[in-house]
């Protein structure tokens, strides 16, 4: 019952009431970010959803579109600028994402939405992850977010799904402000950015 219903109903009333409580927030960054990247301050990207229908996550955006000299975008870490690492570290790019849950797109907990290249790798156990919807915050990240491994993390994923409950949602909401609060596990070491899925890793 909690998960066929009363997950989607309390997670329409936590988004409406997140981005009415962070609206201050939201506009600082907002302007911020609008002011450092040419009037952008909003990332999208198509990512697959429940049952692998195709949506578009929205984020802050928190790397610049510098290239080089041949036009070819930067590496990572180039573009990462110091404003747009605090506002990773600190979880604030998320924000955006309550208008994804809004619309039915996310939840609040579920495995984290991946690119849609990936979708061919996975095995037949990693597919699960797409059985429900994709969440802000989830288990794998409460366990290691991007500083576990590629394997680790749809362990954590199929392992969510068969025990989805109200209790394990209040725990996984707890955890992730004890890790956002500690910047825990946001990058591996020395990476600014979670590497790859090569479907081997």
């Amino acid at each position: 019952m909690y998960k066929n219903l009363f997950k989607r109903v309390i997670d329409f009333l936590i988004a409406f009431s997140g981005l009415i409580l962070l609206s201050p927030v939201f506009l600082i960054v907002l302007i911020v970010l609008y002011i450092q990247n040419d009037g952008k301050p909003f990332f999208f990207q198509r990512r697959p959803g429940l049952n692998e229908k195709m949506f578009n996550i929205i984020k802050f955006k928190t790397m610049t579109d510098k290239k080089d000299s041949r036009g070819n975008l930067l590496a990572d870490a180039e573009r990462l600028t110091p404003i747009g690492n605090f506002i990773r570290q600190t979880s604030l790019d998320e924000i955006p994402q309550l208008i994804n849950v809004l619309k039915g797109d996310m939840a609040i907990i579920g495995p984290r939405p991946l690119l849609p290249q990936y979708l061919p790798l996975y095995n037949e156990s990693q597919k699960r992850r797409h059985e429900v919807r994709p969440g802000i915050t989830g288990w794998a990240q409460v366990n290691g977010r991007n500083a576990i491994s590629w394997a680790k993390k749809f362990e954590l994923d199929v392992w969510y799904i068969d025990h989805i409950s109200f209790a394990l949602d209040c725990k996984i909401v707890l955890l992730t402000f004890k890790k956002v609060f500690k910047k825990e596990g946001i990058n591996k070491e020395g990476q600014a950015t979670t590497e790859a899925f090569n479907g081997n890793n």
